[in-house]
């Protein structure tokens, strides 16, 4: 009789317990991460990335003003806070791009100076350093996975790709257009975002050559963020481009999955708005996407006819979770959001810049997890 009251017992406790844990998982929230103090309020960042609970980069532009261009701005986590990393020996002005490894002893980051020179830097797990970047070559992203480094940027006008091979850089033939993005699998697995004269395309790499396939004849649309899960499920999202109309007209958001055959649209809980970002979970599948300046249509007869839409989509395999960004003292919302995933967790992070006051900006970091 008492081992079974016990066992009575431990039953209601266990599942009082696992309806804490789910309720705290459905209440999760973006998070707001404080920046350095060192950190002037006009500034912004582009683009993260993390290699564990304890080690992330973060890079953009500091001390910008109407007519200055600022400095490059290097922030790194710590596991407590965010702290501002100096960077020896760069002298110039401009901003840091991009920031991408494929281990925490093998980090590159692009920039850009004043004078639109491109600038390459690589951290060594000790120390950042200026590293010769290639000839005449304009750079814009470093991307990697699978043990690769790519690059991405132009040479006199044209489209160039990169790949870090040994200790140079070759290039690699580019699809027709422009690519905003890359994931990359392997040597001869890649997949690349951007468009054409014909519309937002997606093109894949076999280490020979690119197989492009136009996945929204939209005028005008475009993806820059693509996630490849498996030969049969790769997701590019981007904007759903418009015809006409008056100047500032918002932009739907375009997001397309691959089921190994053909290229679908998926609907999303935005009307407007561009997404930024695919990131996946732990699992490998996709997570996270982030939509910039979501709007949705407000109720009828409203004014203004739009009302905010979600910042942060949760995919949990079947439909999409909405979340918002959390709202920050002095500042408005996001104007651009790039997601970071934390390898071997479900954390997440979301880099970019918010409005600032007098029409200003500010650097932003959120955390979900």
């Amino acid at each position: 009789m008492a081992h079974r009251l016990l066992v009575a017992i431990l039953a209601v406790a266990m599942t009082v317990l696992a309806g804490m844990s789910s309720a705290a998982a459905q209440t999760q929230s973006w998070q707001h991460v404080p920046l350095p103090a060192q950190v002037r309020p006009q500034a912004g960042l582009n683009e993260a990335v993390a290699f564990g609970p304890e080690r992330a980069w973060a890079v953009g532009a500091d001390a910008v003003g109407r007519e200055a261009p600022g400095f490059p701005l290097l922030l790194r986590w710590d596991g407590a806070a965010w702290q501002r990393q100096s960077l020896p020996g760069t002298g110039w002005q401009g901003e840091l791009l991009s920031v991408a490894g494929t281990s925490p002893t093998a980090v590159w980051a692009v920039g850009r100076d004043s004078a639109g020179s491109a600038h390459l830097l690589r951290y060594d797990g000790s120390a950042w350093s200026e590293s010769r970047p290639p000839r005449g070559v304009l750079l814009t992203e470093v991307v990697s996975g699978g043990g690769e480094t790519w690059l991405i940027g132009s040479r006199d006008g044209a489209q160039v790709l990169l790949r870090r091979d040994g200790s140079g850089w070759q290039d690699v033939p580019a699809p027709p257009g422009a690519v905003y993005g890359l994931h990359i699998l392997a040597a001869d697995d890649v997949w690349a975002a951007g468009e054409t004269a014909s519309g937002a395309a997606v093109s894949h790499w076999d280490g020979q050559a690119w197989q492009q396939t136009i996945v929204n004849g939209f005028p005008r649309s475009a993806v820059g963020s693509v996630l490849a899960v498996s030969p049969t499920e790769v997701w590019a999202g981007g904007s759903a481009g418009f015809v006409g109309g008056p100047v500032g007209r918002p932009i739907p958001p375009l997001l397309v999955r691959f089921d190994g055959q053909t290229w679908n649209r998926v609907s999303v809980p935005a009307d407007f708005g561009g997404i930024t970002s695919l990131v996946p979970a732990p699992s490998g599948e996709l997570g996270w996407v982030s939509v910039a300046n979501s709007q949705k249509w407000g109720p009828p007869g409203s004014s203004p006819p739009f009302v905010p839409g979600p910042d942060f989509l949760a995919w949990n395999g079947q439909s999409f979770a909405e979340y918002s960004e959390p709202a920050v003292t002095g500042e408005g919302d996001s104007r651009t959001l790039r997601l970071a995933p934390v390898p071997g967790t479900a954390s997440v992070w979301s880099v970019g810049r918010a409005t600032g006051p007098e029409n200003t900006f500010a650097p932003r970091i959120l955390r979900f997890g």
